[in-house]
């Protein structure tokens, strides 16, 4: 199985007037491809700078991060921006749409910063509408859709450069219960489709549709399977782990 995210010994510190202070202590963690995994861990865990390294929004101060086969633990700021459009899916709790953009042009965003032709993008765009279930909504702004279909916006525009990894920041905390479950229930169809998912949270519950669970607390990972969780199998099917 291809590994496609393999950090070692990550450290990353702060220095908070003269005294340094250290957030993440040495920590290991990989990801195969095709694999869904949930990061949970509470407020002040270390979780939320886990996940600026693996989205390459930050570096670490110690270790080594490989992404999809690119040593990218100590490029500067113009190479992580390079790396973040090419490899990193990025949905949010709170969906990050432009309020004047229409949920097309909100999917298209990526493309434009990747270069890609307007006839193509848009294309591309409605494409990952339509698989979001979003296929009647694409002329309306955010203002106009709910929270849920909000959510399926900022997925689709996640989705649309065919990135190496979807990285969720709690993805259903703006959400109502009802609306957070279908989002999840999407989230499972990417997997079994073969998406690679890492999912920050806090909520247990949500945190058990992975197929595997990491557990963050002071800037430490523990880790299991998780036994509840639906596994892609060679075939493309679904297999209990």
């Amino acid at each position: 199985m291809n590994t496609i995210l393999n950090m070692k010994g990550i450290v990353k510190s702060y220095f908070l007037g003269e005294e340094e202070q250290t957030i993440l202590h040495h920590v290991d963690f990989a990801v195969n491809e095709g694999e869904f995994v949930s990061i949970l861990g509470p407020s002040g865990s270390g979780k939320s700078t886990l996940m600026n390294i693996i989205g390459c929004l930050d570096v670490p101060t110690d270790g080594d991060y490989i992404l999809n086969g690119n040593d990218v633990s100590c490029l500067d700021e113009v190479e992580l921006s390079e790396v973040r459009n090419r490899e990193i899916g990025f949905i949010f709790q709170h969906f990050q749409l432009l309020p004047r953009l229409n949920a097309l042009e909100n999917v298209e965003l990526p493309l434009i910063y990747a270069g890609v032709h307007e006839k193509e993008r848009k294309r591309l765009a409605a494409e990952m509408l339509i698989k979001v279930g979003l296929e009647g909504k694409m002329k309306n702004k955010p203002s106009q859709l709910s929270g849920g279909q909000q959510q399926r916006i900022a997925i689709a525009r996640a989705l649309v450069t065919k990135p190496t990894i979807l990285l969720a920041d709690e993805p259903t905390g703006a959400l109502d219960q009802k609306t957070g479950k279908q989002i999840i229930k999407l989230f499972e169809q990417l997997h079994n489709e073969g998406k690679t998912i890492v999912m920050i949270t806090h909520d247990k519950e949500i945190a058990k549709h992975g197929s595997r669970i990491v557990n963050i607390l002071d800037g430490k990972l523990t880790e299991h399977k998780n036994h509840n969780a639906k596994e892609v199998n060679n075939n493309g099917g679904e297999q209990h782990a």
